[in-house]
């Protein structure tokens, strides 16, 4: 969450009011970063830092509500402080929940809808998974035997790899040791049980479809067609139908034709191998549209607009849509995703779907 200076620091003061004035208690910080550690880690250091009153950091709405339901009720210090589950509440510690989770998601929430900062995590580890140029499509530099090898030639998309890399690091300084760039053939269990950014389709990268079937509740899926020999195109199958989208070219039956419109895939969504983290999708026909899904959220000039308009329309935090990428004058555009044109389609996450 992005706030302004007055919210962060009254948001800190309620959350640090909350701990020190615990009844019968002196709740130190780390005990309450591991009884708040039930569900997904969290360092003492971190909470310090939600408490800061100088340089205070904002906890994500998942994390306020855990704050909420643990100072519900006086059963959380005993026999020593632990999280308990809405399950294990009294319809009266429920109520208290309910009405402290709106406060605190209250002060949370700025002026504005942009209370979201995608690519801004409470912890790591973070892996960006971008997929592997095939063998025929490298330059010589990718020989690991030739003495100017660059790692970097492996991996296809290195445009929207260096933009999600870069954004990333920049939105967290504190977790920069725990940000991984991995090929899909390096992938061990370890890098699935963080934050996902997943980059690319299924084309270049088989971790792509191992994602697609795990979260199968989204409509949105990537397949070959015939029609397309330079990428796989994207369908939705919902209760409307089914439908197709293609990329858009200048002049559809001429050989040397110009790509004028990719497709993009963005989607945000638990990830399916860890629920306690998250999942973020950005895809496309062709790397023009993958480096237009990621520079939706990380171009400066239109990420602002674009998370507004995001946590407008997907409160629960939880979508997947496709958005056109125009191409002009051999450039990709960032999609403008204010821009009704723009979005293709959109699927927000019901309640009872996690994935």
């Amino acid at each position: 969450m992005a706030l302004d200076p007055n919210r962060a620091i009254r948001l800190a003061r309620t959350l640090r009011e909350l701990r020190e004035s615990t009844p019968g208690s002196e709740l130190t910080q780390a005990q309450l970063a591991k009884a708040l550690s039930a569900e997904s880690r969290v360092a003492s250091a971190t909470l310090s830092s939600w408490e800061s009153l100088t340089n205070p950091k904002t906890p994500t709405a998942s994390r306020l509500s855990a704050y909420a339901r643990f100072f519900a009720t006086h059963r959380s210090l005993d026999p020593e402080p632990h999280l308990l589950t809405e399950e294990e509440l009294t319809p009266d510690e429920l109520e208290r929940f309910h009405e402290l989770e709106a406060e605190l998601l209250g002060i949370a929430q700025s002026d504005s809808p942009s209370a979201r900062n995608t690519f801004a995590f409470d912890e790591g580890p973070i892996t960006i998974l971008c997929p592997e140029a095939p063998e025929d499509q490298r330059g010589r530099l990718a020989e690991p035997r030739n003495p100017n090898f660059n790692r970097l030639q492996l991996f296809a998309d290195q445009d929207a790899l260096l933009e999600m890399w870069g954004h990333v690091r920049a939105e967290n300084p504190t977790l920069a040791s725990r940000i991984r760039i991995r090929l899909p053939s390096e992938v061990v269990a370890d890098d699935l049980s963080g934050h996902v950014i997943l980059l690319g389709g299924i084309g270049w990268n088989r971790l792509a479809r191992r994602f697609q079937t795990a979260i199968g509740a989204v409509p949105i899926t990537q397949v070959d067609d015939n029609t397309l020999a330079t990428g796989e195109i994207f369908q939705v199958k919902d209760a409307d139908g089914e439908r197709s989208f293609l990329p858009e070219w200048d002049d559809p039956t001429a050989k040397d034709r110009e790509l004028i419109e990719d497709v993009g895939h963005i989607a945000r969504l638990v990830n399916p191998f860890q629920s306690s983290r998250t999942l973020t999708i950005c895809n496309g026909i062709h790397s023009r549209g993958v480096l237009g899904a990621v520079r939706c959220l990380t171009d400066e000039q239109v990420r602002e607009a674009n998370e507004r308009y995001l946590a407008d329309r997907f409160p629960e935090g939880r979508f997947a849509m496709l958005v056109r990428v125009p191409v002009v004058a051999n450039e990709t555009l960032s999609p403008d995703l204010q821009n009704p044109e723009t979005r293709l389609y959109e699927w927000v996450a019901p309640k009872d779907v996690k994935r």
